[in-house]
C-alpha cells in the first residue's frame, strides 16, 4: 500500500519523463506499470489521487446477522455453520459472534488459552476414555475440553515404551547418503529439463521454420533463432533459451523489433512465388531475377536469394539412371563432325539427337527431340510408349519438313541402334543432310542433347509425384513443357531472353 505523497511523486515523475513507465519504475523502484499508468488515468480524469480509501467489507450486516443466528439455533458449531451457509471462515464467524452476542460461543480448556488443568483429572479423563465408560465426545464435553485435546492427553499420558512398541519406526539414512541421493535427484530432474529443451527447440525449427529434424541450432541465423525463441517463451526462460541458441540478448530484442516492423517485400515475395509457381517450379534466382526485371522491379541477386529461401522455394536435383539404346555395331558409325563443338552461327546448321527415358508407375514413356545448337530450340519432338524406328523416324520427318531448300544441317547423334537401322539412314539420305555420330559410350560427345534431358528431368520430372497419371495424360504434359520451354522458358545462356 502506497501513501498519497508516494503515488503523486510517482505520477509527476511519469508525466516528466514523457509517460515512460519502464523509467519511473528504474528511478523509485516502485510501483508496476500497470499500476502507474492506473494511478495516471485516475488523476487525469478527476484532476487527483484519491487520499485514502477504506476497501468495501466483504460481508453485508445481514450477512453476519444470519451467520451469527444459524449458529444459535444449530448446535453452536462453528464448522457446521460455516459448511451449511458457504461463508465465514472458522475464525471469522468467531468473531461475529464475540461481536454480536458476547459470551455465548463455547469455550474449550486448553494450553493453547494458558488454562492447564491439574494432572489427576487429566488422568482421570483419560481412563474414562480408555475404558469405554462414556463416548469421548461426551467425555471431552465433561471435562471442557474438545476431542482433540482428550486424545492428545491420552498420548502424553501413556507409557512411552508401550506407545514405541505399537507403533513402527522407519530408520532415517545416513545425513552424508540422502543429501548425495538428493543431489542426483536434482541433476536429473536439470538433465531431464535441459533434454527436453533441446527436443522442443530442434522440434520448433521443424514446425516453424521448416529446418531438417536434424538441424544444429546453433547454424540458424539470429532472425530464425528470434523465432524459435518467441515460439518457445511460455515454457521457458530467456536466459537458457539465449545460452541454449547462443544468441546474445541485444540481437534478440533487435530482431524482434525487425519483425514487427512491415515487410517491405510483401509484393515482391508475392510476385516471386508466382513465377517460381507458373514456370513448373524450375526457375533459380537468376531466372527469377530477370522476370523481375522485366516487370520494372530491381533487385539485387542476394535479396532474390534470401526470398526464396524464405519462402521455401527451392529446385530439386535429384538425378537418377539415364536410359540407353546402344546395341552394339550394327551397320558403320559415321564421323565425329561436332567434335563437341557446339555452336552455330545460324540456326538449323546443327542439330542433336537423342532417347530419353521416363520411368512412371504405370509403365514407360519415351521422348526424342531435335535440338538446334544455334538457340538450344527444340526443332521436333515424339513421345512414345515404345523405344522403336517410328519414334525416331517421325521425329526426324517434322525436323526435316522445317527446312528451307537450301538447308543442310549436320545431325548429331549418340551410336544407339535408332540411328543406324534403314529407315534413319535413307530419310537422312534423301534430304541431303550430314551423320555425325559420338564416340562409343561418350557421353560428353553430345553434351548439348544431355543437357536438355537434364534440364527437362529437373525442372519438370523429379521434383513431382506421378502415382495417378496414365501414361497419355504424362505424355501431353510433356509436349506442354516442351512448348513451353521453345516459347516462354527464359535462357541465361541467350542473355535473359
Amino acid at each position: 500500500m502506497y501513501s498519497y505523497e508516494d503515488r503523486m511523486k510517482a505520477v509527476q515523475l511519469y508525466i516528466t519523463y514523457g509517460r515512460s513507465a519502464a523509467a519511473v519504475v528504474r528511478e523509485l523502484g516502485y510501483p508496476s506499470c500497470k499500476n502507474l499508468r492506473r494511478w495516471y488515468r485516475t488523476y487525469v480524469e478527476t484532476g487527483g489521487l484519491p487520499v485514502g480509501a477504506r476497501p468495501k467489507p466483504k460481508y453485508s450486516i445481514e450477512q453476519k446477522q444470519r451467520a451469527v443466528d444459524h449458529y444459535l439455533s444449530h448446535g453452536r458449531c462453528l464448522a457446521r455453520t460455516a459448511r451449511a451457509l458457504g461463508y465465514p471462515c472458522v475464525e471469522l464467524l468467531g468473531k461475529w459472534i464475540d461481536e454480536l452476542h458476547p459470551g455465548s460461543r463455547k469455550r474449550f480448556i486448553g494450553k493453547a488459552r494458558g488454562i492447564t488443568l491439574p494432572r489427576a483429572q487429566k488422568q482421570h479423563a483419560v481412563i474414562e476414555l480408555c475404558s469405554r465408560q462414556g463416548a469421548a465426545s461426551a467425555v471431552a464435553s465433561r471435562v471442557g475440553v474438545s476431542r482433540q485435546v482428550l486424545y492428545k492427553w491420552k498420548d502424553q499420558l501413556l507409557d512411552d515404551e508401550t506407545l514405541s512398541a505399537m507403533k513402527r519406526h522407519k530408520d532415517p539414512l545416513p545425513g552424508d547418503e540422502q543429501t548425495a541421493l538428493e543431489q542426483e535427484v536434482e541433476s536429473l530432474q536439470r538433465r531431464i529439463h535441459r533434454l527436453q529443451l533441446e527436443h522442443d527447440i530442434l522440434t520448433k525449427a521443424n514446425d516453424l521454420i521448416k529446418k531438417d529434424p536434424g538441424i544444429d541450432p546453433q547454424l540458424l541465423t539470429n532472425r530464425e533463432k528470434t523465432l524459435l525463441i518467441d515460439a518457445l517463451r511460455e515454457a521457458y526462460t530467456l536466459s537458457e533459451l539465449f545460452a541454449q541458441v547462443r544468441l546474445p540478448r541485444s540481437s534478440y530484442f533487435y530482431h524482434k523489433a525487425r519483425l514487427r516492423l512491415p515487410d517491405k517485400y510483401a509484393n515482391v515475395r508475392h510476385a516471386v512465388t508466382n513465377i517460381f509457381e507458373l514456370n513448373h517450379r524450375c526457375y533459380g534466382y537468376r531466372r527469377i531475377r530477370a522476370v523481375l526485371s522485366r516487370r520494372g522491379i530491381t533487385l539485387s541477386e542476394k535479396v532474390v536469394r534470401r526470398l526464396m529461401t524464405e519462402e521455401m522455394l527451392v529446385v530439386s536435383t535429384t538425378k537418377r539412371r539415364r536410359y540407353s539404346a546402344y546395341r552394339g555395331e550394327i551397320s558403320p558409325a559415321a564421323e565425329n563432325l561436332v567434335n563437341r563443338n557446339f555452336r552455330a552461327g545460324a540456326p538449323n546448321q546443327k542439330w542433336l539427337t537423342d532417347i530419353t527415358e521416363f520411368q512412371l508407375p504405370g509403365g514407360k514413356v519415351y521422348l526424342s527431340p531435335m535440338i538446334d545448337c544455334f538457340d538450344g530450340l527444340v526443332v521436333s519432338w515424339a513421345i512414345s510408349t515404345r523405344p522403336d524406328a517410328a519414334l525416331v523416324n517421325s521425329m526426324l520427318d517434322v525436323a526435316i519438313d522445317t527446312l528451307l531448300d537450301d538447308e543442310k544441317p549436320i545431325v548429331h547423334s549418340d551410336r544407339g541402334a535408332h540411328y543406324r537401322w534403314p529407315g534413319w539412314l535413307s530419310r537422312i539420305e534423301d534430304a541431303e543432310l550430314i551423320r555425325s555420330m559420338s564416340r562409343k559410350g561418350c557421353t560428353p560427345d553430345n553434351a548439348a542433347c544431355e543437357g536438355f534431358f537434364g534440364r527437362l528431368k529437373t525442372e519438370f520430372f523429379y521434383p513431382r509425384d506421378w502415382r495417378g497419371t496414365t501414361l497419355e495424360q504424362f505424355m501431353e504434359k510433356v509436349d506442354s513443357y516442351i512448348c513451353w520451354y521453345n516459347e516462354k522458358r527464359i535462357k541465361v545462356s541467350l542473355g535473359n531472353r
